[in-house]
């Protein structure tokens, strides 16, 4: 496994190493909820991430306490960040989990730093703050308690219901600076859920985090990602989707389309062939001009999702809008509909 030397960002970081082998610390756990799962404790030299400035993304700065995911989602982009451990981007990415442990207090020095002037932080956009191992390391808290503490903006974007667990802590955050939550519930079909989600919580137990969420008087956005082309993208199952993400309260919600960059891509075509091989052939002709899928497709999803948002009394998000994000200076501009952009649709968190 390569430690040595590895650069997180080098458009933004340079050469210099994120942690040196002898901070390394392996662990395995022989309980049911983490049998097969090996951890590598880090102590990292950094932790607030610049996005690189050709990105779509709309914000600036990101924290990860985590690499890998036991979400084990089969279409997840982040797959390829495993390959510049060494490690495999398919069982190795679901299976090797990457722990920061000092992610809190590296935090802090960054936040009480003069350089720092308070910039909003995006959290779960590589892979998610909420998965399994969050219940035992528990970082988090000390994160939600430093940004709390600086009155520093932030969102989190989770398929986790264990955000629940900081609901006190998240409440105290919005009294002070401004917090957005979006949770990720790209459909309601369980039966689709359990192949291609296999270690998150159920969609309606996500749903369950929304509105307790926002009974709590934390606005929750969902991200409606990804929708998986001729598996979940059927008017009745668009349409259950959306009555189910209007019914736990959300704010707001957000289309995105699968899309299957390098790393991500092999593995669930693997997966579909295994799984669904007659469509092996339809994904090759939809997806043969690259990641995404062609912008007619995303249009008439976009579209129909919009629809139905403003039926059960949703009313459509423009991009980050379920975040809070502040607005770029291109989009305070002109605020413009998905359905308007000539360019893909979808941010690149899924």
């Amino acid at each position: 496994m390569r430690w040595d030397n590895l650069v997180e960002n080098p458009a933004t970081t340079g050469n210099s190493a994120l942690f040196t082998a002898d901070a390394v610390t392996t662990r395995t756990f022989d309980t049911p909820e983490f049998r097969g799962i090996t951890f590598h404790e880090i102590r990292a030299r950094s932790i607030v991430n610049r996005v690189p400035g050709a990105s779509r993304m709309p914000f600036e700065w990101t924290v990860n306490p985590y690499r890998g995911c036991s979400h084990a989602c089969v279409y997840c982009f982040a797959r390829k960040t495993h390959s510049y451990l060494d490690l495999d981007t398919g069982l190795g990415f679901d299976s090797q989990i990457v722990v920061k442990i000092n992610a809190p207090e590296l935090l802090r020095g960054q936040l009480a730093s003069s350089r720092w002037h308070g910039a909003h932080i995006a959290m779960g956009t590589n892979v998610d703050c909420y998965q399994r191992a969050e219940g035992r390391y528990r970082l988090m808290p000390g994160i939600i308690s430093t940004l709390r503490d600086h009155a520093n903006p932030f969102s989190i974007l989770t398929k986790g219901t264990l955000i629940l667990r900081d609901l006190e802590l998240l409440r105290q955050a919005a009294e002070v600076t401004d917090v957005g939550i979006s949770v990720s519930v790209g459909f309601v079909d369980d039966a689709l859920w359990r192949t291609v989600e296999p270690g998150t919580p159920s969609p309606a137990r996500r749903l369950d985090a929304v509105r307790t969420l926002s009974e709590n008087g934390i606005d929750c956005g969902v991200l409606m990602a990804p929708v998986i082309p001729f598996l979940g993208d059927h008017p009745d199952q668009l349409r259950a989707t959306v009555r189910a993400i209007a019914a736990a309260g959300a704010t707001s919600v957000t289309p995105l389309v699968l899309h299957l960059r390098p790393g991500a891509r092999e593995w669930y075509m693997q997966w579909l062939g295994n799984h669904h091989p007659h469509l092996v052939r339809r994904y090759e002709r939809l997806y043969a001009e690259g990641a995404y899928a062609p912008k007619w497709y995303q249009r008439r999803i976009t579209r129909y999702v919009h629809e139905l948002a403003t039926e059960f009394g949703i009313g459509p998000s423009h991009r980050g809008a379920a975040r809070r994000l502040p607005a770029r200076k291109e989009q305070q501009r002109e605020q413009r509909s998905p359905l308007d952009n000539p360019g893909p649709t979808q941010l690149t968190l899924l």
